[in-house]
């Protein structure tokens, strides 16, 4: 009897973007985002417009936290598997978000909130080369 080969799992729709550390880092990795929400995922519909607003508003907080309070580049990283939008904004700092209160002024403390609240899910890794992974998993369906 010869083996039949194991069928491999469908790959993972993916997206993976390098960033500099500059203003225009957050508008860049919106973009992609976008890009990959609307021809990346394989999915035979679109997200629901909710869905996809609140992945954009996740991946422009996290870069641009990461952009504002680290030093050196960051990395985006999205991963569509079944309903669940994993998003992994990677930077070269080892130091956790600090949540701070929210201003009504409008100078910030409202971003590390709202990506709690949106988010199924939010941690923080450590990467071998010394810096993080924050990763938030969001519910597409």
């Amino acid at each position: 009897m010869t083996p039949t080969p194991r069928s491999q799992p469908p790959s993972r729709p993916r997206l993976h973007l390098e960033l500099d550390a500059d203003s225009r880092a957050a508008a860049r990795a919106r973009e992609a985002t976008s890009r990959f929400l609307h021809r990346g995922t394989g999915r035979p519909r679109p997200l629901p417009a909710p869905v996809e607003d609140a992945a954009l508003l996740i991946v422009t907080e996290l870069v641009t936290n990461a952009v504002r309070h680290t030093h050196g580049p960051c990395t985006l990283d999205l991963a569509l598997h079944g309903e669940v939008l994993d998003i992994d904004v990677t930077d070269t700092s080892p130091a956790p978000p600090k949540p701070r209160p929210p201003h009504l002024d409008g100078t910030g403390g409202w971003g590390w909130i709202l990506v709690g609240h949106l988010a199924r899910e939010v941690d923080v890794h450590p990467t071998r080369a010394g810096g993080k992974t924050v990763h938030a998993a969001l519910a597409v369906a």
